[in-house]
Protein backbone atom coordinates (compact mmCIF):
# COMPACT_ATOMS: atom_id res chain seq x y z
CA UNK A 1 0.00 0.00 0.00
CA UNK A 2 1.41 3.18 -0.76
CA UNK A 3 2.31 5.19 2.59
CA UNK A 4 3.57 8.81 0.47
CA UNK A 5 2.61 10.72 -2.42
CA UNK A 6 4.69 14.02 -3.63
CA UNK A 7 3.02 16.67 -5.60
CA UNK A 8 5.09 18.88 -7.97
CA UNK A 9 3.40 21.89 -9.03
CA UNK A 10 4.29 25.74 -10.02
CA UNK A 11 2.56 27.27 -7.30
CA UNK A 12 -0.23 26.20 -4.48
CA UNK A 13 -3.82 27.72 -5.18
CA UNK A 14 -7.43 27.31 -4.43
CA UNK A 15 -7.52 24.71 -7.72
CA UNK A 16 -5.52 22.24 -6.00
CA UNK A 17 -5.99 22.90 -2.36
CA UNK A 18 -9.37 20.86 -1.95
CA UNK A 19 -7.57 17.67 -3.27
CA UNK A 20 -4.22 18.08 -1.16
CA UNK A 21 -6.24 18.31 2.05
CA UNK A 22 -8.03 14.88 1.27
CA UNK A 23 -4.45 13.35 0.05
CA UNK A 24 -3.41 14.87 3.48
CA UNK A 25 -5.58 13.64 5.38
CA UNK A 26 -5.27 10.00 3.99
CA UNK A 27 -1.21 9.80 4.02
CA UNK A 28 -0.50 12.63 7.00
CA UNK A 29 3.45 13.36 7.16
CA UNK A 30 3.59 10.91 3.65
CA UNK A 31 2.06 13.72 1.44
CA UNK A 32 4.00 16.69 0.29
CA UNK A 33 2.78 19.47 -2.20
CA UNK A 34 6.18 20.88 -3.74
CA UNK A 35 5.74 24.63 -4.97
CA UNK A 36 8.51 25.64 -7.18
CA UNK A 37 7.87 29.18 -8.01
CA UNK A 38 6.68 32.09 -6.67
CA UNK A 39 3.21 33.01 -7.96
CA UNK A 40 2.69 35.53 -10.73
CA UNK A 41 1.68 38.81 -9.35
CA UNK A 42 -1.99 39.01 -11.89
CA UNK A 43 -2.93 35.62 -10.21
CA UNK A 44 -2.28 36.76 -6.56
CA UNK A 45 -4.47 40.19 -7.87
CA UNK A 46 -7.47 37.82 -8.59
CA UNK A 47 -7.55 36.77 -5.19
CA UNK A 48 -5.22 33.36 -5.50
CA UNK A 49 -2.54 31.62 -2.58
CA UNK A 50 -4.98 34.22 0.11
CA UNK A 51 -6.21 30.56 1.39
CA UNK A 52 -3.07 30.13 3.50
CA UNK A 53 -0.06 27.78 3.94
CA UNK A 54 -0.98 24.28 4.67
CA UNK A 55 2.00 22.74 6.69
CA UNK A 56 2.69 20.08 3.82
CA UNK A 57 3.35 22.70 0.99
CA UNK A 58 7.47 22.91 0.79
CA UNK A 59 8.62 25.75 -1.19
CA UNK A 60 11.63 24.50 -3.22
CA UNK A 61 12.48 27.59 -4.28
CA UNK A 62 13.24 29.68 -0.84
CA UNK A 63 16.32 27.46 -0.07
CA UNK A 64 19.05 24.72 -1.11
CA UNK A 65 17.49 22.83 2.02
CA UNK A 66 14.22 22.80 0.33
CA UNK A 67 15.30 23.00 -3.22
CA UNK A 68 17.20 19.21 -1.58
CA UNK A 69 14.59 17.78 0.23
CA UNK A 70 11.91 18.13 -3.03
CA UNK A 71 14.90 16.04 -4.76
CA UNK A 72 14.91 13.39 -1.96
CA UNK A 73 11.22 13.61 -2.10
CA UNK A 74 10.88 12.87 -6.07
CA UNK A 75 13.09 9.98 -6.05
CA UNK A 76 12.06 8.37 -2.92
CA UNK A 77 8.03 8.69 -2.50
CA UNK A 78 5.66 5.56 -3.40
CA UNK A 79 4.09 7.78 -5.76
CA UNK A 80 4.79 11.53 -7.70
CA UNK A 81 2.08 13.39 -9.25
CA UNK A 82 3.91 15.63 -11.90
CA UNK A 83 2.10 19.03 -12.32
CA UNK A 84 3.41 22.18 -14.29
CA UNK A 85 6.99 21.59 -13.26
CA UNK A 86 10.64 21.50 -13.94
CA UNK A 87 11.06 18.03 -15.48
CA UNK A 88 14.19 17.51 -13.53
CA UNK A 89 12.66 16.29 -10.85
CA UNK A 90 11.43 13.19 -12.49
CA UNK A 91 14.80 12.84 -13.99
CA UNK A 92 15.83 10.25 -12.11
CA UNK A 93 12.40 8.41 -10.71
CA UNK A 94 12.49 7.64 -14.49
CA UNK A 95 15.46 5.94 -14.80
CA UNK A 96 14.51 4.09 -12.10
CA UNK A 97 11.02 3.67 -13.73
CA UNK A 98 8.89 4.55 -10.59
CA UNK A 99 5.16 5.30 -10.27
CA UNK A 100 4.56 8.87 -11.97
CA UNK A 101 1.47 10.20 -13.03
CA UNK A 102 1.40 13.39 -15.09
CA UNK A 103 -0.95 16.37 -13.94
CA UNK A 104 -1.66 17.66 -17.51
CA UNK A 105 -3.92 20.01 -19.72
CA UNK A 106 -3.88 19.08 -23.38
CA UNK A 107 -0.36 20.24 -25.19
CA UNK A 108 -2.00 20.93 -28.24
CA UNK A 109 -4.60 23.16 -27.27
CA UNK A 110 -2.70 26.20 -29.51
CA UNK A 111 -2.82 23.33 -32.58
CA UNK A 112 -0.99 20.58 -34.09
CA UNK A 113 1.10 23.14 -35.20
CA UNK A 114 2.81 23.12 -32.17
CA UNK A 115 4.58 19.93 -32.72
CA UNK A 116 6.51 21.04 -35.75
CA UNK A 117 8.67 23.78 -34.04
CA UNK A 118 11.62 22.49 -33.59
CA UNK A 119 12.37 23.20 -29.38
CA UNK A 120 8.82 21.55 -28.88
CA UNK A 121 9.39 18.56 -30.54
CA UNK A 122 12.76 17.84 -28.89
CA UNK A 123 10.63 19.01 -25.86
CA UNK A 124 7.87 16.43 -26.84
CA UNK A 125 9.78 13.84 -27.15
CA UNK A 126 12.37 13.98 -24.34
CA UNK A 127 9.15 14.51 -21.78
CA UNK A 128 6.26 12.18 -23.34
CA UNK A 129 7.37 9.94 -26.47
CA UNK A 130 10.83 8.61 -25.39
CA UNK A 131 8.91 7.38 -21.79
CA UNK A 132 6.31 5.57 -23.26
CA UNK A 133 6.75 2.35 -21.74
CA UNK A 134 8.04 3.67 -18.24
CA UNK A 135 5.94 3.72 -15.09
CA UNK A 136 4.34 6.29 -16.34
CA UNK A 137 0.45 7.54 -16.95
CA UNK A 138 -1.61 10.93 -17.38
CA UNK A 139 -4.19 12.43 -15.01
CA UNK A 140 -6.18 14.47 -17.77
CA UNK A 141 -7.42 17.97 -16.88
CA UNK A 142 -9.42 17.98 -19.64
CA UNK A 143 -11.41 15.64 -22.55
CA UNK A 144 -8.78 16.46 -25.26
CA UNK A 145 -5.83 15.31 -23.43
CA UNK A 146 -5.58 11.68 -24.36
CA UNK A 147 -6.12 12.85 -28.11
CA UNK A 148 -3.47 15.17 -27.69
CA UNK A 149 -1.04 12.55 -26.29
CA UNK A 150 -2.37 10.33 -29.55
CA UNK A 151 -1.00 12.22 -31.52
CA UNK A 152 2.34 12.80 -30.35
CA UNK A 153 3.33 9.27 -31.48
CA UNK A 154 1.21 6.98 -28.71
CA UNK A 155 2.27 8.61 -25.88
CA UNK A 156 0.09 7.45 -22.65
CA UNK A 157 -1.40 5.09 -24.78
CA UNK A 158 -3.67 3.01 -22.12
CA UNK A 159 -2.74 4.72 -19.86
CA UNK A 160 -4.92 8.23 -19.57
CA UNK A 161 -7.31 8.53 -16.44
CA UNK A 162 -10.11 11.13 -16.41
CA UNK A 163 -9.21 13.95 -13.59
CA UNK A 164 -9.81 17.74 -13.88
CA UNK A 165 -9.60 20.57 -10.78
CA UNK A 166 -10.92 20.02 -7.80
CA UNK A 167 -12.32 23.02 -6.04
CA UNK A 168 -14.07 22.16 -2.58
CA UNK A 169 -17.07 20.61 -2.68
CA UNK A 170 -20.85 22.79 -2.72
CA UNK A 171 -21.79 22.83 1.61
CA UNK A 172 -25.06 23.91 0.45
CA UNK A 173 -28.11 20.99 -0.31
CA UNK A 174 -30.08 20.97 -2.84
CA UNK A 175 -33.22 22.07 -1.19
CA UNK A 176 -31.15 24.94 0.34
CA UNK A 177 -29.65 25.78 -3.12
CA UNK A 178 -33.02 25.74 -4.51
CA UNK A 179 -34.70 28.29 -1.95
CA UNK A 180 -31.71 30.23 -2.44
CA UNK A 181 -32.80 30.33 -6.47
CA UNK A 182 -36.41 30.77 -6.20
CA UNK A 183 -35.62 33.98 -4.40
CA UNK A 184 -34.93 35.81 -8.10
CA UNK A 185 -37.48 38.30 -8.56
CA UNK A 186 -36.49 36.73 -12.82
CA UNK A 187 -34.42 34.11 -14.43
CA UNK A 188 -30.65 34.65 -13.24
CA UNK A 189 -28.19 34.15 -16.25
CA UNK A 190 -24.23 34.31 -15.18
CA UNK A 191 -21.14 34.23 -16.59
CA UNK A 192 -17.73 34.58 -14.47
CA UNK A 193 -14.54 35.27 -15.81
CA UNK A 194 -11.80 37.43 -17.44
CA UNK A 195 -12.76 39.65 -20.27
CA UNK A 196 -10.37 38.37 -22.61
CA UNK A 197 -11.06 37.37 -26.26
CA UNK A 198 -10.42 33.49 -25.81
CA UNK A 199 -13.40 33.80 -23.21
CA UNK A 200 -16.39 34.84 -25.72
CA UNK A 201 -18.49 36.55 -23.14
CA UNK A 202 -19.86 38.75 -26.20
CA UNK A 203 -21.03 35.23 -27.62
CA UNK A 204 -23.33 35.08 -24.28
CA UNK A 205 -24.53 38.78 -24.84
CA UNK A 206 -25.46 38.04 -28.42
CA UNK A 207 -27.19 34.67 -27.34
CA UNK A 208 -29.47 37.24 -24.79
CA UNK A 209 -30.62 39.75 -27.36
CA UNK A 210 -31.95 36.85 -29.32
CA UNK A 211 -33.81 35.24 -26.55
CA UNK A 212 -35.08 38.86 -25.62
CA UNK A 213 -36.30 39.28 -29.17
CA UNK A 214 -37.73 36.18 -28.79
CA UNK A 215 -39.80 37.93 -25.41
CA UNK A 216 -38.48 35.63 -22.77
CA UNK A 217 -37.72 37.90 -19.51
CA UNK A 218 -34.23 37.41 -17.34
CA UNK A 219 -31.49 39.08 -15.57
CA UNK A 220 -27.89 38.97 -16.92
CA UNK A 221 -24.80 39.20 -14.69
CA UNK A 222 -21.17 39.20 -15.82
CA UNK A 223 -18.55 38.71 -12.90
CA UNK A 224 -15.21 40.28 -13.89
CA UNK A 225 -12.74 42.44 -15.10
CA UNK A 226 -10.23 42.72 -18.37
CA UNK A 227 -8.94 44.00 -21.64
CA UNK A 228 -12.71 43.29 -23.56
CA UNK A 229 -14.40 44.67 -20.72
CA UNK A 230 -15.51 48.23 -22.25
CA UNK A 231 -15.90 46.56 -25.67
CA UNK A 232 -18.32 44.22 -24.46
CA UNK A 233 -20.39 46.91 -22.12
CA UNK A 234 -20.68 49.00 -26.01
CA UNK A 235 -22.50 46.10 -27.22
CA UNK A 236 -24.58 45.32 -24.63
CA UNK A 237 -25.52 48.94 -24.89
CA UNK A 238 -25.75 48.52 -28.95
CA UNK A 239 -28.10 45.82 -27.93
CA UNK A 240 -30.38 47.44 -25.82
CA UNK A 241 -29.41 45.01 -23.34
CA UNK A 242 -29.07 47.42 -20.11
CA UNK A 243 -31.80 47.44 -18.57
CA UNK A 244 -31.29 43.72 -17.11
CA UNK A 245 -27.65 43.17 -17.61
CA UNK A 246 -25.35 44.14 -14.69
CA UNK A 247 -21.63 44.38 -14.88
CA UNK A 248 -20.78 43.31 -11.53
CA UNK A 249 -16.48 43.94 -11.42
CA UNK A 250 -14.55 41.79 -10.32
CA UNK A 251 -15.10 39.26 -7.01
CA UNK A 252 -12.96 36.75 -4.92
CA UNK A 253 -13.52 33.16 -5.47
CA UNK A 254 -15.80 33.19 -2.45
CA UNK A 255 -17.88 36.04 -3.73
CA UNK A 256 -17.79 34.58 -7.20
CA UNK A 257 -18.92 31.13 -5.80
CA UNK A 258 -21.69 32.93 -3.86
CA UNK A 259 -23.34 34.37 -7.11
CA UNK A 260 -23.47 31.08 -8.15
CA UNK A 261 -25.17 29.90 -5.35
CA UNK A 262 -27.94 32.42 -6.70
CA UNK A 263 -27.75 31.94 -10.32
CA UNK A 264 -30.42 29.87 -12.31
CA UNK A 265 -28.17 29.55 -15.50
CA UNK A 266 -24.55 29.75 -16.01
CA UNK A 267 -23.05 29.66 -18.95
CA UNK A 268 -19.74 29.25 -20.59
CA UNK A 269 -18.50 30.32 -23.69
CA UNK A 270 -14.97 29.81 -23.82
CA UNK A 271 -13.17 28.92 -26.97
CA UNK A 272 -10.78 25.86 -27.49
CA UNK A 273 -8.10 27.63 -25.30
CA UNK A 274 -10.04 26.75 -22.15
CA UNK A 275 -7.77 23.52 -21.08
CA UNK A 276 -10.57 22.50 -18.24
CA UNK A 277 -12.93 25.29 -17.55
CA UNK A 278 -13.19 25.41 -13.35
CA UNK A 279 -16.23 27.46 -13.80
CA UNK A 280 -18.29 24.59 -15.05
CA UNK A 281 -17.22 22.24 -12.52
CA UNK A 282 -17.85 25.44 -9.99
CA UNK A 283 -21.73 26.04 -11.88
CA UNK A 284 -22.62 22.33 -11.77
CA UNK A 285 -21.65 21.81 -8.05
CA UNK A 286 -23.64 25.37 -7.31
CA UNK A 287 -26.99 23.42 -8.48
CA UNK A 288 -27.23 25.75 -11.73
CA UNK A 289 -28.04 24.93 -15.09
CA UNK A 290 -24.75 25.08 -16.62
CA UNK A 291 -25.03 26.29 -20.83
CA UNK A 292 -21.28 25.10 -21.97
CA UNK A 293 -19.26 25.59 -24.90
CA UNK A 294 -18.00 22.02 -26.43
CA UNK A 295 -14.68 22.98 -26.71
CA UNK A 296 -13.72 23.53 -22.86
CA UNK A 297 -12.04 20.32 -21.20
CA UNK A 298 -14.52 20.21 -18.67
CA UNK A 299 -17.35 19.72 -20.82
CA UNK A 300 -17.31 16.17 -22.45
CA UNK A 301 -16.26 14.62 -18.69
CA UNK A 302 -19.15 16.60 -16.80
CA UNK A 303 -22.10 16.91 -19.07
CA UNK A 304 -24.45 15.26 -20.33
CA UNK A 305 -26.06 17.11 -23.00
CA UNK A 306 -30.07 17.69 -21.87
CA UNK A 307 -29.44 15.49 -19.23
CA UNK A 308 -26.61 17.66 -16.21
CA UNK A 309 -26.96 20.68 -18.31
CA UNK A 310 -26.37 21.64 -22.52
CA UNK A 311 -23.62 21.81 -24.38
CA UNK A 312 -23.62 24.49 -27.30
CA UNK A 313 -21.07 24.39 -30.44
CA UNK A 314 -18.35 26.36 -29.67
CA UNK A 315 -18.06 29.93 -30.74
CA UNK A 316 -21.42 29.38 -33.03
CA UNK A 317 -23.57 32.68 -30.92
CA UNK A 318 -27.09 31.05 -33.10
CA UNK A 319 -26.54 27.16 -31.49
CA UNK A 320 -26.05 29.20 -27.88
CA UNK A 321 -28.91 31.04 -28.28
CA UNK A 322 -30.89 27.98 -29.18
CA UNK A 323 -30.26 26.07 -25.86
CA UNK A 324 -30.35 29.35 -24.37
CA UNK A 325 -33.79 30.01 -25.05
CA UNK A 326 -34.56 26.12 -24.88
CA UNK A 327 -33.77 26.24 -21.66
CA UNK A 328 -36.00 29.92 -20.39
CA UNK A 329 -38.55 27.90 -22.03
CA UNK A 330 -38.67 24.89 -19.70
CA UNK A 331 -37.23 26.02 -16.58
CA UNK A 332 -38.69 23.12 -14.89
CA UNK A 333 -36.85 20.64 -17.31
CA UNK A 334 -33.56 22.95 -16.84
CA UNK A 335 -33.87 22.25 -12.61
CA UNK A 336 -34.32 18.77 -13.22
CA UNK A 337 -30.55 18.72 -15.23
CA UNK A 338 -29.06 20.54 -12.63
CA UNK A 339 -30.28 18.52 -10.13
CA UNK A 340 -28.73 15.60 -11.54
CA UNK A 341 -25.69 17.62 -12.41
CA UNK A 342 -25.93 18.25 -8.51
CA UNK A 343 -25.53 14.93 -7.56
CA UNK A 344 -23.11 13.71 -9.71
CA UNK A 345 -20.81 16.56 -8.26
CA UNK A 346 -22.10 15.21 -4.76
CA UNK A 347 -21.36 11.86 -5.13
CA UNK A 348 -18.45 11.38 -7.81
CA UNK A 349 -16.85 14.25 -9.33
CA UNK A 350 -15.23 15.68 -5.97
CA UNK A 351 -11.73 15.83 -4.27
CA UNK A 352 -12.39 13.61 -1.68
CA UNK A 353 -13.59 10.82 -4.44
CA UNK A 354 -10.36 12.06 -6.65
CA UNK A 355 -8.17 11.37 -3.76
CA UNK A 356 -9.34 7.69 -2.46
CA UNK A 357 -9.56 6.52 -6.50
CA UNK A 358 -5.87 7.91 -7.11
CA UNK A 359 -4.62 5.79 -4.17
CA UNK A 360 -6.44 2.86 -5.18
CA UNK A 361 -5.12 3.03 -8.54
CA UNK A 362 -2.08 3.72 -7.39
CA UNK A 363 -2.13 0.46 -5.20
CA UNK A 364 -2.49 -1.69 -8.03
CA UNK A 365 -0.56 0.04 -10.64
CA UNK A 366 2.54 -0.81 -7.85
CA UNK A 367 1.48 -4.40 -8.47
CA UNK A 368 1.74 -4.46 -11.54
CA UNK A 369 -2.12 -3.86 -12.37
CA UNK A 370 -4.47 -1.99 -14.71
CA UNK A 371 -7.41 -0.62 -12.96
CA UNK A 372 -9.97 1.97 -13.95
CA UNK A 373 -12.94 3.21 -12.43
CA UNK A 374 -15.94 2.78 -14.08
CA UNK A 375 -17.09 6.61 -14.43
CA UNK A 376 -15.69 9.72 -13.01
CA UNK A 377 -12.19 10.43 -12.01
CA UNK A 378 -9.72 7.67 -12.49
CA UNK A 379 -12.02 5.90 -14.64
CA UNK A 380 -10.33 5.55 -18.45
CA UNK A 381 -9.86 9.07 -20.77
CA UNK A 382 -11.40 8.13 -24.38
CA UNK A 383 -9.56 9.72 -27.07
CA UNK A 384 -12.11 12.46 -27.73
CA UNK A 385 -11.78 15.07 -30.51
CA UNK A 386 -12.07 18.63 -31.13
CA UNK A 387 -15.68 17.69 -33.56
CA UNK A 388 -16.98 15.43 -30.99
CA UNK A 389 -19.93 17.47 -30.57
CA UNK A 390 -22.88 17.00 -32.46
CA UNK A 391 -26.07 19.20 -32.34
Amino acid sequence: MAKTLTFFSNYFNHHQKALCDELFKRLGEGFHFIETEPMEGFRSDMGWGREGIPSYVLKSYESDQNEDQANKLASDSDIVIMGTAPERYIKERLKNDRLIFRYSERPLKEGRWKIFVPYLTKKFYVNHISNRNKSIYCLCAGAFVSSDYRFLLNSYKDKCYKFGYFPFPEEKTWEELSAHKLQNNRVKILWCGRFLKLKRADLLIKACAAARDEGYDFDLELVGNGEEEQHLKKLTDELGLNDRTSFMGYMSPEDTRAEMEKADIYVCTSNKLEGWGAVIYEGLSAGCTVIATSMAGATPFLIRDRETGLVFRSGDEKSLARKLTACLKDMDTSRKMAKRAYMQMRDIWNPDTAAERILKVSEHLLKGESFYYDEGPMSEAPVIYEDWYRE
